[in-house]
């Protein structure tokens, strides 16, 4: 921390300020899927003045090492942290994303692009089923309006799909910025 230890009053200061933003962190991280031991973990990283290995981790939140090891790969997946190497170290070593734009820029592109494609793939198999049962179903007026009903519903669906996918796509090349700036850092 870098503080002397024998002034007390600074150091808890310190620490409570620190637990606040912490315990605010882990809350709310299940915005991203992720549990609130997981999102502790990633505001202990935050605040780190130095890379940590899963021992120190496990040590300051006193938690298991397998507990930080599996809290520590949801977060490498989700691009939130990196692995780090330092010489003379044996020991994996990890550190936080500061990039906050980076980050939810990943997550964004990780978790919705996948969640897109699945629903494009499900809306462009539904209306080749629809196509094939209006053919199939010709004679039978009822039948056709419940087909043309679903189709419009799912054509209105899947433009809604094509929009995300171009949203994900100014993500992904940082076009979302000259939209939405980036804040400048400094004092707030």
């Amino acid at each position: 921390m870098g503080l002397d230890p024998g002034n007390e009053e600074k150091v808890a200061a310190l620490h409570k300020m620190r637990k606040r933003v912490i315990e605010t962190i882990g809350r709310n991280m299940d915005l991203y899927g992720i549990s609130l031991s997981t999102g502790h973990l990633y505001g202990l990283l935050f605040f780190a003045d130095k890379p940590m290995t899963l021992d120190e981790m496990g040590s300051e939140m006193k938690m298991s090492k397998t507990s930080m090891s599996t809290g520590v790969r949801t977060l490498l997946d989700l691009k939130m942290v990196n692995k780090v190497w330092e010489k003379g170290s044996r020991k994996d070593l990890y550190e936080v994303e500061y990039d906050w734009y980076q980050t939810f820029t990943d997550f964004f592109d990780i978790k919705w692009r996948k969640s897109v494609e699945s629903n494009i793939t499900a809306i462009r198999k539904s209306m080749e089923e629809i196509n094939r049962m209006e053919q199939e179903y010709a004679a039978e007026p009822e039948m056709l309006d419940i087909l043309h009903n679903d189709k419009a519903k799912l054509q209105d669906a899947y433009a809604y799909y094509q929009w995300l996918d171009r949203l994900i796509d100014t993500f992904e090349n940082g076009d979302i910025y000259k939209l939405v700036p980036k804040e400048p850092p400094g004092d707030k």
